[in-house]
């Protein structure tokens, strides 16, 4: 790796830590509490990976990520998923110019920051229009390949599936996200505070902390990170523990679950968790570290059967007691 600016990746990485912090201020002046959702959604731009947001609406899904994209100086457009809504509306379509020649008209997915609201509003067809641009970064429309531009990062928010006019997202798109990131109410102190800070005629300006070509050297830089192997077996031992039918399931995973999670949990919780590590000042992860990123990596790649819901067994009490 080139890197510009920085003479070793000793330096890169300290400064990554730095620009880390940075940037965690920046955004923590218009978002109150939510560190820990602030945490993973860097994490997941750093990782190339994209993240899955679910909580009720009102709890400030969407400023939490246009904060992010000012924060980050990267072009931002959000998409309001509707039951309505067509592949077309999110690529693009081919149009007939003034003389009468066909001519691409791109979509709102040609930008590096996609906030895809409401995701579960609209049905699996128009789901999986975004399936393509989050694996390939690129879109097909009428046979020809048009490439997006990086970095490319989708965040999409979801209201929990009991609420009524929702579809479940296709198994294979939510494999796809690095993340399934859950929402909670804000504490009585912090809620004191959103109230304050909205109902007042202050304004915040949000500083630009980093620029696109940074964001992909550092997505580079996390890329080198080395990983002991007794890491890496940990983590491949974590997600194999969730597979019911195996010889090394969990006997949790045996009696609640109705399939595990694949490789790609594997990778993520490596590629996570070498975020974590240099974001805490570390130059490798560890065990801790795989720990940490556990939750949102894994929450959304197990199915739990019908006895588990029939007892009120939580996914997260599952990964709790498979670690």
């Amino acid at each position: 790796m080139h890197l510009k600016k920085y003479n070793s990746e000793v330096e890169a990485a300290d400064a990554l830590k730095k620009i880390y912090d940075d940037l965690t201020a920046e955004i923590g002046k218009v978002i109150v509490g939510q560190e820990e959702t602030v945490k993973l959604l860097l994490t997941a731009i750093f990782c190339q990976g994209h993240c899955l947001l679910v909580g009720v609406p009102g709890l400030a899904k969407t400023l939490l990520v246009q904060t992010i994209a000012s924060a980050l100086d990267l072009d931002f457009n959000r998409i309001q998923f509707t039951p309505d809504l067509m592949p077309s509306d999110i690529t693009g379509a081919e149009t007939l110019d003034n003389n009468r020649n066909f001519k691409f008209v791109k979509g709102p997915v040609f930008a590096n920051i996609i906030l895809a609201d409401e995701i579960n509003r609209t049905p699996p067809k128009t789901q999986s229009a975004l399936l393509e641009s989050m694996q390939e970064y690129s879109v097909t429309v009428a046979g020809e390949k048009h490439s997006l531009s990086k970095p490319f990062f989708v965040l999409a928010t979801q209201n929990p599936i009991e609420q009524e006019g929702t579809y479940p997202l296709p198994e294979a798109q939510l494999d796809r996200f690095m993340f399934m990131v859950s929402l909670d109410y804000p504490s009585f102190e912090q809620e004191i505070n959103i109230v304050k800070n909205t109902t007042s005629d202050k304004k915040v300006d949000v500083n630009k902390v980093l620029g696109a070509e940074e964001i992909k050297e550092f997505q580079t830089l996390i890329r080198m990170v080395p990983v002991p192997d007794n890491v890496i077996e940990y983590a491949v031992k974590l997600v194999h523990r969730t597979r019911p039918g195996i010889e090394d399931a969990s006997e949790d995973s045996k009696k609640y679950l109705e399939w595990g999670a694949g490789p790609r949990a594997s990778q993520n919780l490596v590629l996570a968790a070498k975020c974590h590590a240099l974001i805490n000042g570390k130059y490798s992860p560890d065990i801790e570290d795989i720990k940490a990123v556990a939750f949102p990596v894994l929450r959304h790649r197990i199915v739990r059967n019908f006895k588990a819901e029939a007892e009120g067994i939580t996914v997260e009490q599952i990964i709790r007691n498979i670690m």
